[in-house]
C-alpha cells in the first residue's frame, strides 16, 4: 500500500491504530490529518517503529 493509500483511507486506519497504539492522543491524531510520514514520526518517537514496519502492518489489516 502506498501511502496516497493510506492518506485516503485515514479514517479507517486510525481506528485501528487508536486501538493498537494507545500511546499516541487524539490530538496527535488530530495534527497529522492523515500524513502518513507525521504519523510515522510519531510513531518512530513512541513505539520505534520504522516507516517500513509501518506500512507492513496496514498491508496486513
Amino acid at each position: 500500500m502506498n501511502t496516497d493509500t493510506i492518506e485516503g483511507k485515514w479514517k479507517q486506519i486510525k481506528g485501528d491504530f487508536k486501538k493498537k497504539y494507545g500511546k499516541i492522543t487524539d490530538d496527535e491524531y488530530s495534527e497529522v490529518e492523515g500524513n502518513f510520514d507525521k504519523l510515522a514520526g510519531k510513531m518512530q518517537e513512541r513505539y520505534g517503529k520504522t516507516k517500513e514496519e509501518l506500512k507492513k502492518e496496514i498491508d496486513n489489516w
